[in-house]
């Protein structure tokens, strides 16, 4: 066995032990390796070394099956199913780190591309060849391989480096666009998506093009996937939840595979990094160079709602395009509720529902159909606020919010024949912009050794430190930084009556013989002052460094209120913007 597999992970896991008769749950379990094993070629040597911390009640449980698995990359240490008990007594032994239960996570179009400025035969669609040869790995609920966005029409083979493989279990079902579908699932025995979100995310990543894709004749055009000819990983991680174990054990896995990039669609609440499996799983690709993005999750917008907030993630928001599918209703019919169709006559009318309750907006649109009802309104619920949903109805839908729902209920009380009418329409609403990104002037740059200073500024401890690092290493000789000395092209300062200094440093990328004057939008309250106010760059990948002071103004006011601004770098081609986040001193 190789060093590197020496200091990684050995994922164990064990089936219950008469489960009728005691409590066992998954915990993660991180050890440090003796010296004298550091170096050891032999498999058995390191295997032997993590049995040795099972507690002697499992490992003298007589027909216990044991399942051992060679695991790499992501942490060192092992997956145990244990009582309390038994993972209070491992503490004790010599190599011990630390043990906890693991966590569960929960799951976090056609126009997509275009409005993102992505154009077939064009543009930086074209001069980034669509991804072809990269090998995007997908965590998520597994894969409906025979989607047509998974086509392998044009698709060269895969790169060499690739050492995945298809579990389907039958020939054929993978290609060169599915290079690989492994599953982590207990008892599930598939990588096959029985949910959608999987398929969903992998499409949304690498789908190729799908020309007359529509919802029941709406949004007629093309889907495809941002980078079409990537190469797709899919590892079956959840099914409506997702256990740490099995996200880790299959980050582990597509390193090992070959992955270019790591696409997480799923995460927790915000955790300190040494306890957070996916920050730690992504440590160690970003240390091997695989580009990791994640979702920011489905809560919020508030305080402290992020997810997967590790700042060697690419962690991705919600957003929207400039499209939506709209019904306006023009009501001229009456009405009734789901519960009272086995009571009313709804043959040929417009049904009015309100959403949630015993079933889902779907379900509750068969009933309607079934019931003879001609189309349905669904009132969102109050706690939704503004927020409407899209589905695929069985009937025509429409979802509107709650306050629109009483202005309707409103009228039909007013009215002795309320009538209505829907009719479907696009609309425009008011975003990256990957050609000028792909051509920025500036770019600021970081190490991963800057993340290392950074977890030492957050005071972890050594054992901490060792977990996220997989290493031992002294704090007290290496440079600590905290999170605003980051090289990031963006600040985040709290609001209150001590100034703020940050330096950055930027890289020539655009033009050898170049000049930048910067810009500067304080946020309220906050006077911003960037010195110097000119960067002179002389040749490409030259690097010059700023600073930037954020000083309370004289009539700041309340300072509990978040605020916003921004400074621009710009020269006579490029535009290089930084936004600036002032939070409340309450926050």
């Amino acid at each position: 066995m190789s060093l590197l597999s020496l200091i990684c992970a050995l994922i164990l896991q064990l089936s219950s032990v008469n489960a009728n008769d005691v409590s066992l749950d998954t915990y993660i379990v991180h050890v440090d390796l003796p010296d004298s094993r550091l170096l050891s070629d032999q498999s058995q040597d390191l295997e032997s070394w993590y049995e040795s911390f099972l507690p002697a009640t499992i490992a003298s449980s007589m027909g216990t099956p044991r399942m051992v698995i060679p695991s790499a990359m992501c942490f060192q240490g092992s997956r145990l199913s244990l009582t309390s008990e038994e993972a209070k007594a491992m503490e004790k032994k010599q190599g011990f780190v630390s043990a906890r239960p693991q966590q569960v996570f929960p799951l976090h179009t056609t126009h997509t591309p275009n409005f993102l400025g992505l154009h077939q035969n064009m543009g930086f669609w074209r001069d980034s060849n669509y991804g072809k040869g990269i090998i995007i790995g997908v965590l998520d609920t597994g894969i409906v391989p025979d989607h047509p966005s998974f086509s392998d029409e044009g698709m060269p083979p895969p790169p060499p480096k690739w050492k995945g493989t298809c579990e389907f279990g039958v020939t054929g079902v993978c290609n060169n666009k599915l290079i690989g579908a492994r599953h982590f699932r207990n008892g599930d025995g598939t990588p096959l998506d029985f949910d959608g979100h999987g398929t969903h995310t992998a499409a949304t990543a690498a789908g190729t093009f799908v020309r007359g894709a529509n919802l029941f004749g709406m949004a007629n055009g093309t889907a495809v996937g941002i980078a079409p000819l990537a190469h797709l990983a899919v590892y079956k991680v959840c099914s409506s939840s997702c256990s740490e174990s099995d996200i880790l054990a299959a980050m582990d896995t597509a390193i090992e595979d070959g992955v270019d990039v790591l696409s997480i669609s799923l995460g927790g609440p915000s955790r300190p990094f040494h306890d957070d499996n996916i920050a730690l799983g992504a440590f160690s690709a970003m240390e091997r160079g695989i580009f990791v993005s994640c979702s920011a999750g489905n809560a919020g917008p508030s305080n402290t709602s992020l997810s997967n907030e590790a700042p060697w993630i690419l962690t991705v928001g919600a957003s929207t395009t400039d499209r939506k599918l709209v019904a306006t209703a023009r009501l001229q019919c009456s009405h009734c509720s789901i519960t009272a169709l086995n009571e009313t006559d709804v043959q040929g009318k417009i049904v009015l529902c309100n959403l949630g309750g015993w079933t889902t907006s779907v379900l509750q649109g068969q009933a309607v159909k079934d019931a003879g009802g001609a189309a349905m309104i669904l009132i969102g619920e109050e706690r939704q606020g503004f927020s409407t949903s899209a589905d695929a109805h069985v009937l025509p839908a429409t979802n509107i919010n709650y306050e629109d729902g009483l202005k309707i209920l409103a009228y039909i009380n007013s009215s002795s024949s309320p009538t209505a009418a829907i009719v479907f329409k696009g609309t425009v609403i008011g975003h990256v912009n990957p050609t000028r990104a792909n051509d920025p002037g500036l770019v600021y740059d970081i190490e991963p050794q800057d993340y290392v200073s950074y977890l030492c500024g957050l005071n972890y401890t050594s054992r901490e430190i060792f977990i996220v690092l997989q290493r031992h290493l002294n704090c007290s000789s290496n440079s600590r930084i905290q999170e605003g000395r980051l090289n990031y092209p963006s600040f985040s300062i709290r609001s209150g009556s001590s100034d703020h200094t940050f330096t950055r440093t930027v890289t020539n990328v655009g033009e050898a013989s170049s000049s930048y004057t910067v810009e500067v939008v304080s946020p309220k309250g906050i006077d911003a002052a960037v010195r110097p106010r000119t960067l002179n760059f002389s040749e490409l990948n030259q690097k010059l460094t700023y600073e930037i002071t954020f000083r309370r103004s004289e009539n700041a006011g309340d300072n509990t209120v978040s605020q916003g601004g921004y400074i621009v770098w710009k020269s006579a081609k490029h535009s290089v913007r930084s936004p600036i986040a002032v939070y409340g001193a309450d926050i």
